[in-house]
């Protein structure tokens, strides 16, 4: 008997942020998002990626280390054809049934997609938007940093995926061949001030 279609955690858009919407990293305002992230269902992926009115969510990492950032390229081979040859800064994936919380899904993806001997302290930085393209309508991203603090780490599935910790010259030269969330958060990064719109009462 075949496995069942994969199941992704996602959250009525109406619910989880009733009629407010932004693009980037937003960490003022948030809390009223944060406290509805477990009003949610899981939902087949299939049926989650082609439906706009539910926001799946996505743990995210940016690791550093120092002043380098993790930076990695996904190949043709990964999943998502819409994310073919592009750049990215961020770790992560869907919460799938068994992951008990956020941090604890990050920290599974972590030892999916890398290959280190150890799990960083995770630090929230916010919750990223974007509801200009087509990935970004059906995900809301939440964004967490570390630092390996010297440690190695190397990417796990070298077929589907290139990554090495790079300056930040390095990082910011290949921007306009970054996957649209990895853009954002590293504008975030580099503007500490983080503006963020008001919070709507809807």
């Amino acid at each position: 008997m075949g496995a069942g279609p994969e199941l992704v955690y996602g959250v009525p858009r109406d619910v989880l942020m009733g009629d407010t919407t932004w693009r980037g990293v937003r960490t003022a305002n948030v809390d009223a998002i944060l406290a509805r992230l477990d009003r949610g269902a899981f939902y087949p992926r299939s049926a989650a990626e082609a439906d706009t009115t539910i926001k799946q969510l996505i743990p995210y990492l940016i690791l550093r280390d120092a002043d380098r950032i993790f930076l990695m390229k996904r190949t043709r081979a990964g999943g998502d054809a819409r994310l073919h040859d592009l750049y990215s800064i961020g770790v992560g994936g869907h919460m799938n049934p068994g992951d008990e919380s956020i941090p604890l899904c990050l920290e599974r993806e972590w030892g999916e997609e890398l290959a280190a001997d150890f799990v960083p302290e995770l630090e929230f930085l916010g919750l990223l938007n974007d509801d200009e393209v087509e990935v970004g309508r059906h995900h809301l991203g939440v964004v967490y940093t570390a630092d390996a603090a010297g440690r190695p780490v190397a990417v796990r599935e070298t077929d589907k995926l290139a990554g090495a910790f790079e300056p930040i010259d390095v990082v910011r030269a290949v921007y306009d061949r970054m996957e649209t969330w990895s853009q954002l958060v590293l504008d975030a990064l580099a503007d500490r001030t983080y503006s963020a719109p008001p919070e709507s009462h809807a």
